[in-house]
């Protein structure tokens, strides 16, 4: 994706104030550092924000490292410290191969529809020629509202049958996307439950099919996760990853904070960087995630 528009800075504004307040005003409402009790306290509001025991006691013990002396310089540390565990991988969409192929995955209700749909309408806005592809054919609504999603961002579509086998339509939306010389495609994918193991076999085949229609060519693999679910996502991550390398992740639902800690626990325990993240229904309501913002707005009042 090109340089940050002044769109996608206010965008990312919305999702940073959205997600400012309830942790930052627990850390502030804390006592000074040097008072007794204040870590224990600090490690409690941590885990009250979904990071985890694991990513609390963490944070606490490298913010305890740096010996502050006030509330201020606390917040501080904390943010240094909870930068320190965030992927240090790209965070750039790669748009590699002819044309470049973005998979999604994701339960369904995460959001992979509106995601996709929001961003078609970002590459079409920025000179590209986006395709979607709709593979979730065991849901037929999810074909009808990739329909309607390509239509709202005035981009081509692709869809399968009710009941096709969801590889054969990857494969023959790719081969589509060429010969109508698209230059990226989208593919909505069956949502699925990480328990589900035999379901997220069938998406492995997925990205495998989609690699013989690039010529083994790379893909992005982007799992949509729902920020509202917190640390839950963490589940959802590890298991995805497991059946499907990810390459990056979506933040879709960025309203509130109460689960926002999850992100650093996310990234840190996967090495998987979130590269964009979602507020709301509007069609230009998403943006390359930024993580020093993000944190700030976690930690700083």
């Amino acid at each position: 994706m090109r340089a940050r528009s002044s769109a996608t800075a206010s965008v990312w504004e919305r999702v940073s104030g959205r997600t400012r307040s309830v942790l930052a005003a627990g850390v502030r409402s804390l006592k000074p550092p040097l008072a007794p009790g204040y870590y224990e306290d600090l490690e409690e509001v941590l885990v009250s924000a979904d990071l985890g025991p694991a990513m609390a006691v963490r944070l606490v013990s490298d913010v305890r490292g740096r010996s502050p002396r006030t509330r201020e310089e606390a917040a501080g540390a904390l943010v240094a410290v909870a930068l320190a565990q965030m992927s240090t991988k790209t965070r750039s969409l790669e748009l590699v191969g002819n044309p470049a192929v973005l998979l999604f995955y994701g339960i369904n209700g995460a959001g992979k529809t509106t995601t996709i749909g929001k961003l078609a309408h970002r590459f079409k806005a920025d000179g590209r020629k986006p395709m979607i592809v709709a593979a979730d054919t065991f849901r037929a609504a999810g074909i009808e509202q990739m329909a309607v999603w390509a239509r709202r961002a005035g981009v081509d579509h692709f869809e399968g049958k009710s009941g096709a086998d969801p590889a054969s339509v990857v494969f023959d939306g790719i081969n589509a996307a060429r010969s109508r010389g698209s230059e990226v495609v989208l593919v909505d994918t069956a949502g699925r439950l990480q328990t589900q193991r035999n379901l997220l076999e069938e998406l492995a085949k997925v990205g495998r099919v989609a690699t013989r229609a690039l010529d083994g060519a790379p893909y992005e693999s982007l799992l949509v996760i729902d920020a509202v679910l917190g640390l839950t996502s963490l589940v959802q991550a590890r298991e995805f990853n497991r059946a499907i390398p990810v390459t990056g992740l979506v933040l879709a639902k960025l309203d509130s904070s109460a689960k926002g800690g999850a992100v650093i626990a996310i990234e840190s325990e996967l090495g998987v960087p979130v590269k964009l993240a979602g507020v709301g229904e509007g069609i230009d309501d998403l943006a390359p995630f930024e993580p020093e913002p993000f944190i700030r707005s976690l930690f700083e009042a």
